[in-house]
């Protein structure tokens, strides 16, 4: 029994260790907004090829851990007539089992939603003379998922002069629609790096 249990734990802590392991290059820009170090958003990005790897793995540790949990359910209910989950700790029950996988799930679909951490700037309605208006496309370096969008995008957004601003880390680039009396390229690429994704040169 308690080598069973011991296999449900490691099960369990192995699926939340991979799903955290799988969003950890989406995370990072995150975790470098909230300590105010831009450098660290690309830190993991290094992890992204591996993400298709690391969820399989998660679902496959946690598709074991409940396997196992399931059946030990059925083992002990059929030896004594009674619930395993009233004789042991929380830890050991499906309900911490359940709350492992919502867990995982939310970390593996962390690009999805990765946004809403960062605060959208309110900008004012102006309006610029069409000469005034420059379209510029921005090669950048480091972005791997939709989660690396964000911290551009809020970056760039921050600038004064900016009518608009669409990252793509499929592109890789970042397409930038500003008034040049404003603001200049210099200042949006300064922005863009200090999120710690690389411009370079077309």
């Amino acid at each position: 029994m308690d080598t069973t249990q011991n296999k449900f734990n490691k099960a369990a802590l192995g699926g939340v260790v991979a799903a955290i392991a799988a969003s950890l290059c989406c995370i990072a820009p995150v975790l470098a907004l909230v300590a105010g170090t831009s450098g660290m958003a690309t830190t993991f990005s290094w992890m992204e090829p591996f993400r298709p790897y690391l969820i399989a793995l998660t679902v496959l540790v946690l598709g074991l851990a409940w396997y196992q949990k399931l059946r030990y359910r059925k083992e002990a209910e059929s030896d004594c007539g009674c619930a395993e989950d009233e004789k042991q700790s929380f830890f050991q029950t499906k309900k911490f089992l359940l709350a492992v996988t919502l867990f995982a799930g939310l970390m593996l679909a962390f690009p999805t939603y990765s946004e809403v951490f960062y605060s959208q700037p309110n900008k004012e309605i102006v309006y610029v003379s069409q000469t005034n208006i420059v379209k510029e496309i921005f090669v950048v370096e480091g972005m791997t998922c939709a989660g690396c969008e964000a911290p551009v995008e809020n970056k760039v957004n921050k600038l004064e002069g900016i009518l608009s601003v669409k990252a793509s880390y499929e592109n890789a680039n970042t397409l930038v629609e500003y008034d040049k009396t404003k603001v200049d390229k210099a200042a949006i690429i300064t922005a863009i790096s200090s999120t710690g994704y690389k411009v370079v040169d077309k």
